[in-house]
């Protein structure tokens, strides 16, 4: 009678965790959007090369307006990219495990993510229109970090420590202006790829 009872007290505890978070998240859409944001990385780098600009020298430089908006495509594109990832395998979970995808929790996380990211997407805009382009790596790290913290409520609560590991890698790179490539590889590339591994292993 007990081991039944517990059996039940399993079962409701599932069916809340269902309604209430979105649990389809998969492991695999970290992993392919941290090799995503690598591949972009190592890009960039190969393009400062073509432009004879040594990345790791050490010294200052002003970096042209036209090279700022070719890597801000970059980074679109990327984002782009993950995204197709995330939404691929997200569906591909939900149609594994029977889930529903559009819910109202789905709604609230997804609202929840949205207001940091607009809002830093907004001030991301203003640094490149004030020329102020080392801060906008930060930037977006922060920001990121600051979705994912207010997203965890509605989805696994993994998300936060993402979350909190990348806000404080945007606060150590704002010491650092003019490496913001390394740490922007760090944060959605290497980042991501231990978090997606992470939750894979986790809640395969």
């Amino acid at each position: 009678m007990s081991q039944k009872h517990q059996e039940d007290l399993s079962h409701i505890r599932s069916m809340m965790e269902r309604s209430s978070r979105f649990i389809s998240l998969s492991g695999l859409s970290g992993v392919f959007a941290g090799l995503t944001a690598l591949g972009g990385s190592f890009y960039v780098y190969q393009l400062f090369k073509q432009k004879g600009i040594e990345y790791f020298d050490g010294n200052q430089r002003v970096y042209s307006y036209e090279l700022i908006i070719e890597l801000v495509v970059v980074a679109l594109f990327i984002l782009a990219l993950a995204l197709l990832f995330g939404i691929f395998f997200t569906l591909r979970k939900s149609k594994q495990n029977n889930l529903p995808v559009w819910t109202n929790t789905t709604k609230k996380m997804l609202l929840n993510l949205a207001i940091p990211l607009c809002v830093g997407g907004v001030f991301c805009i203003a640094l490149l229109y004030h020329h102020l382009f080392a801060l906008i790596a930060p930037a977006t790290l922060l920001f990121y970090g600051l979705a994912l913290v207010n997203a965890e409520n509605y989805t696994f609560s993994d998300i936060k420590y993402l979350g909190i590991c990348e806000i404080v890698l945007g606060c150590i790179s704002l010491f650092y202006l003019g490496y913001g490539l390394v740490f922007w590889s760090i944060g959605f590339g290497i980042l991501h790829i231990l978090y997606g591994v992470i939750m894979f292993k986790k809640y395969k």
